[in-house]
């Protein structure tokens, strides 16, 4: 477990940051909205060098990091980059790219225009920890309860184990004992469990999977004063970290759904904005298929995250159609023809829904039925768990 620091009011400490420590503070940053915006009227853009700056600044400030000179001086300057504190940033960016966490973008044609400021990439190193860190973060919800959730069928609570029990330590499964567990925290409060009280039951593992994420990145994402898309990144990210530490013979593929879709490597996840508008559930569905059918698995699944009824599909000479007012009938029955594709492959989809909405309800479940699958109505907070849980429960089988 990665040691918990806190810093002093004391300017030398700034210098001494480690570039991991860095990139912890700004992990929100990365994911959501401060550094991708979804506003910009370029949606391929990629982040620059000021919004990294900014991040950082935002962090330290935020974690009460800075000595009161140095932020004193900073806040009368012209520009934060002119001062002191500037400087020290400016250093920090150096070493995250010293150290191989981010490096400049590579040119596509063009790069950045005369006075802009240049746009960076997030490397392996990198996206393997934020992996990391999403999938430490995400632990954290195992073993409590998840009010305000609830599945449609066949929600699997924990993961079928037994065997011998021992501490937990990461890159392990988590089929927590919750007795073992219970007995160690109970005494000093729920409130102060720590990854070191984890027990787990040691279990046997088969089958290998290939499985697809599909990612709703429409608008309706971040509409209503909520962000529904960095928890899904995150999620995503945490799913691939576990399965490279654990599951090797298993394969993860992504695809981004909206007006089209398309799919996404790991390596740009991390930095992928919302937009367009619209929900082609339809041609993810598709895509989906498509990667799945080059997979020689024993199990072939599809986890979609979403919020929002299908309202668009891709005509058969390109053309987007979309009607976002109700479940129109022609994007539902396409949209339905491609699940029973699903079906008839032996690919099981299993839904996370972030909204409740009767329609979107009733959509849900006749997929569920359709490819036996399963239906989670989560949250931003608990949709972490919930997937983690139902992708490990797939994995496991008891041992005799």
């Amino acid at each position: 477990m990665a040691r918990q620091i806190r810093y002093s009011r004391y300017e030398g400490e700034l210098d001494e940051l480690e570039s991991s420590e860095i990139l912890q503070m700004i992990q929100e940053a990365l994911l959501g909205q401060d550094v991708n915006d979804p506003y910009d009227p370029d949606p391929d853009a990629r982040p620059d060098l000021d919004d990294l700056f900014d991040a950082i600044l935002q962090a330290l400030v935020d974690r009460d990091l800075v000595p009161d000179d140095l932020l004193a001086e900073a806040l009368e300057a012209d520009s934060p980059k002119d001062s002191r504190l500037g400087q020290k940033i400016q250093g920090m960016i150096e070493r995250l790219q010293r150290d191989g966490f981010i490096r400049p973008e590579r040119p596509s044609g063009g790069g950045s225009g005369e006075g802009e400021s240049p746009r960076f990439e997030l490397t392996d190193r990198s996206i393997d920890f934020l992996g990391y860190q999403s999938l430490r973060d995400l632990m954290g919800g195992f073993g409590r309860s998840s009010s305000g959730s609830h599945e449609t069928r066949d929600y699997a609570s924990g993961v079928e184990s037994s065997g011998e029990l021992k501490d937990y330590a990461f890159g392990d499964t988590l089929n927590l004992d919750t007795a073992s567990t219970l007995s160690r925290v109970l005494p000093k409060g729920i409130e102060n469990l720590s990854e070191e009280d984890l027990v787990i039951r040691q279990s046997e593992y088969s089958s290998s999977a290939a499985t697809v994420v599909l990612l709703d990145c429409s608008h309706s994402m971040i509409l209503y004063g909520e962000d529904r898309f960095t928890p899904a990144k995150q999620v995503a990210l945490a799913l691939a970290h576990l399965i490279r530490t654990q599951y090797a013979g298993d394969s993860l593929r992504f695809v981004l759904f909206h007006d089209s879709a398309e799919e996404v490597p790991l390596a740009k996840l991390a930095q992928v904005q919302v937009g367009p508008y619209h929900t082609n559930t339809a041609g993810g569905l598709r895509l989906a298929q498509q990667l799945l059918k080059r997979e020689q698995k024993d199990m072939k699944q599809i986890i979609m995250i979403t919020d929002g009824k299908p309202s668009a599909l891709t005509l058969p000479d390109g053309r987007i159609y979309k009607n976002a007012f109700g479940l129109d009938p022609y994007v539902l029955g396409t949209t339905l023809r491609e699940v029973a594709n699903c079906r008839r492959q032996g690919i099981q989809i299993n839904t996370f829904m972030l909204a409740r909405d009767p329609e979107l309800v009733q959509f849900v479940r006749r997929i569920t039925e359709m490819t036996h699958g399963k239906a989670y109505f989560t949250t931003p907070f608990n949709i972490g768990q919930y997937v983690l849980m139902d992708y490990l429960s797939g994995k496991t089988k008891v041992v005799n």
